[in-house]
C-alpha cells in the first residue's frame, strides 16, 4: 500500500484548524497546535494561499479559509439533499402561512431554487424550481450573503442590477443590511425584486455551522406586512422551519 503524502497531510491539518471553532489563526498558534516550526508551517501557508485555500487577514495577521476552498466546499450538501431533508418542514410553513414557500441554495454567484412549494389556494402559480434568483434582491439572497461574505466580497465587485426603485444597489448599504440580517437572525426584501411583493427567509445551516441554504415565504405586501414591516407571526414560522430543517441536517439544536 503507497505511504501518504506527507506534505498534503500537512496541508489538510492546516485546513481543519482553520475550519474550526476558531476560524482564524496566526502563524504561532498553528504551528504550536501541528508540533512543526514556524518556517516548515509558513511554507504550507503561502502554498495554500497561492491557490486561494487559505487567505490573511491584513488587519489581524491571521490566517483564514480562502473563497476557493469554500466554493468547493458549497458542493458538500447538493441541492437534492437539502430540498430531501427539507419537504415535509417546507409543506407545514405553506400551510401555517399560506403563502408560497421556496427553499434555495448558492449557485455561480445566484439563489438557485431547490424546492418549491405553492401557496395552498386556488390561485394560479408557476413553478419556480430551477430558477436562478439574484442575492442582493431577495430575502433567500440576503440570508445566504449574510452568512459568506466572500461571496458578497466578490458580487460587489460587480455592478448590482436594480430591479425596482427598492432595490439595494449600493455596496455599503448592502453591506450594512446583512449585517442587521445576521444579527436578527432572518432576511427580508420588501419589493426589492418584485413591486408589491414581500419575502421573508432565514437560514439553514448543516453540522458543521455553515449555510447551506435558505428557506423563504413570499407574498403581497398587504399580506405580509404590518406598519410597512413583515409580520412578526410570520417571520416566527419562517425560523422555526428553518431551525428544524437546520436540526435534520445535523445542526445543533439552539
Amino acid at each position: 500500500m503507497p505511504r501518504p503524502i506527507q506534505s498534503i497531510q500537512r496541508a489538510a491539518q492546516v485546513m481543519h484548524l482553520l475550519s474550526g471553532r476558531a476560524r482564524r489563526l496566526s502563524l504561532v498558534e498553528l504551528s504550536a497546535q501541528m508540533g512543526l516550526p514556524k518556517g516548515t508551517v509558513f511554507g504550507i501557508l503561502r502554498t495554500l494561499q497561492q491557490v486561494g485555500f487559505v487567505e490573511k487577514d491584513p488587519d489581524s495577521a491571521k490566517y483564514q479559509l480562502g473563497a476557493a476552498l469554500l466554493h468547493l466546499g458549497s458542493t458538500y450538501l447538493d441541492g437534492n439533499e437539502l430540498r430531501s431533508r427539507a419537504l415535509n418542514w417546507a409543506d407545514s410553513l405553506a400551510a401555517r402561512s399560506n403563502e408560497t414557500v421556496r427553499i434555495g441554495t448558492l449557485h455561480d454567484g445566484r439563489v438557485l431554487v431547490v424546492h418549491h412549494v405553492f401557496r395552498p389556494d386556488d390561485s394560479y402559480q408557476v413553478l419556480q424550481v430551477g430558477s436562478l434568483l439574484p442575492l442582493h434582491a431577495t430575502a433567500l439572497g440576503k440570508a445566504l450573503l449574510a452568512a459568506n461574505p466572500y461571496v458578497l466580497s466578490e458580487l460587489v465587485g460587480e455592478e448590482l442590477t436594480r430591479f425596482t426603485p427598492c432595490t439595494i444597489t449600493d455596496a455599503k448599504q448592502l453591506g450594512a443590511a446583512l449585517k442587521e440580517v445576521k444579527r436578527r437572525g432572518w432576511a427580508a426584501d420588501i419589493g426589492e425584486l418584485v413591486d408589491g411583493e414581500v419575502s421573508v427567509a432565514a437560514p439553514i445551516t448543516d453540522r458543521s455551522e455553515r449555510t447551506v441554504g435558505s428557506i423563504a415565504i413570499s407574498g403581497p405586501m398587504e399580506r405580509l406586512c404590518e406598519s410597512e414591516l413583515p409580520r412578526s407571526d410570520l417571520v416566527a414560522y419562517v425560523r422555526e422551519s428553518a431551525r428544524a430543517i437546520s436540526r435534520d441536517l445535523g445542526a445543533i439544536p439552539w
